[in-house]
């Protein structure tokens, strides 16, 4: 599974017409929070880039390296399931204030967004079938479709109770899938069978780890390809697991966007005091028993373990990723912080750009077409790689955004998305 960004804002102007979001409308908060996600979504696709399979969804190596463990322990405790929360908060952030201005100018709106949301969906389907199978910029897209029906929703609260129907989703499931087979487990014959069940999908996810490894380390780039196409089968699975979580932090952030709280950030310090406070005195606990607890258990196999260690993360995922939104607001508003972390904002405002120039980066690295070194980096490692990537991505944004309006690639979303020729250079 992968981590994706949000999206920069646009908004249509009045009648017919429409267009991107003017710059002295940017908020630039939003793009620091996009940048510093950006590198936590870096450490946790690094982990998965060497190999998704092994690492992932077998059981933990025992002879790995105590400071792999050191390295896949940071992960879990710091990083995993708290930036695609992030990203998703923003990415419903985007839509209330893109809602907002189209109302305000009396322009349309759906037509644009879907149109903005079917452009998405081919940037995600060409990343995962000729990239990187961790897409989910696919899964946002779809989702982008189901959030539209929020937008005639009047009140902020409604909008937080169906972000807790959605992040509730996925654990009562959970949970009662875990009931329901250790309900089996009580009855002997059932017992078997479910065991035999959990050994034969390891050994299946056993097999295509190894397929995978081999394909990723010796392939062509067209059997890679073909290999991706196989691959996807199985992840995809897994992304749309994360699909209720996504849809809540979606409704999270147009919470934000409705109260317009990041367009008077002096004026709800009060907000994001708390958020840091009670996300990490809630997320610090239960990220540190699923980090510990996750580095024992297999997740091919499903139990109560895995099912109290999914939770946890769910938990400290969204309580922790709101801790990093309330922690970063505050401090780009104060002296030191102020100024270093506006070197950020450039990262966040090409992401959709630095998010694929990442996979980019990282499949050239670990595929064959490029340095080979598939299945053949540990944690630690991956660490040093996502520091020299993203510490390579400050430089290249800020040299290209003096240049350029648009990276890239939002260039390309913007010119599809309105059907002309977007203005790109300074």
């Amino acid at each position: 599974m992968t981590q994706a960004p949000a999206m920069p804002d646009v908004s249509p102007m009045p009648q017919a017409s429409a267009r991107p979001v003017a710059e002295t409308e940017r908020i630039a908060t939003i793009d620091i929070l996009r940048g510093f996600a950006l590198f936590g979504i870096l450490t946790v696709n690094m982990y998965l880039f060497s190999n998704p399979f092994q690492n992932y969804l077998l059981p933990l190596d025992p002879n790995m390296p105590w400071y792999d463990r050191v390295g896949l322990w940071l992960v879990h405790f710091l990083t995993e399931g708290k930036f695609y929360t992030l990203f998703s908060l923003l990415f419903g952030l985007g839509f209330a204030l893109q809602l907002q201005r189209a109302r305000a100018r009396g322009g349309k709106f759906w037509t644009v967004y879907m149109r903005r949301l079917l452009v998405l969906l081919g940037f995600g389907l060409v990343h995962a079938f000729f990239i990187w199978i961790g897409d989910i910029l696919v899964l946002y897209a779809l989702l982008g479709f189901v959030l539209l029906l929020f937008s005639k929703v009047k009140r902020p609260r409604t909008l937080l109770i169906w972000a807790g129907i959605f992040l509730a989703i996925p654990q009562v499931l959970s949970l009662a899938l875990a009931a329901l087979i250790e309900f089996g487990r009580t009855v002997p014959e059932a017992a078997v069978q479910i065991e035999a069940a959990f050994v034969e999908q390891e050994a299946m996810f056993a097999q295509e780890a190894e397929r995978a490894r081999e394909v990723y380390q010796t392939g062509s780039f067209l059997e890679i390809t073909a290999q991706r196409a196989r691959d996807l089968q199985t992840m995809w699975l897994g992304t749309l697991t994360m699909a209720p979580t996504v849809l809540g932090m979606f409704l999270i952030g147009a919470y934000f966007g409705k109260r317009e709280i990041f367009a008077d950030l002096d004026a709800h310090t009060g907000l994001f005091r708390r958020l840091v406070i009670w996300g990490f005195l809630i997320g610090i606990p239960a990220n540190l028993y699923y980090a510990f607890a996750i580095m024992q258990i297999s997740r091919a196999i499903f139990g109560w373990d895995l099912a109290f260690a999914n939770l946890a993360l769910a938990i400290g995922g969204v309580a922790q990723s709101l801790a990093y939104l309330g922690s970063i607001t505050l401090l780009s508003r104060r002296d030191p912080w102020q100024r270093p972390l506006s070197a950020l904002a450039p990262v966040g405002q090409m992401g959709l750009s630095n998010y694929l120039l990442q996979s980019i980066i990282a499949t050239l690295i670990f595929y064959s077409y490029g340095l080979g070194f598939f299945g053949q980096v540990g944690a630690a490692a991956g660490w040093l790689i996502a520091i020299a990537i993203y510490a390579t991505q400050i430089p290249l944004s800020h040299w290209w955004m003096r240049r350029f309006r648009y990276g890239p690639a939002e260039w390309l979303w913007r010119t599809l998305t309105y059907l002309r020729l977007q203005p790109m250079r300074r």
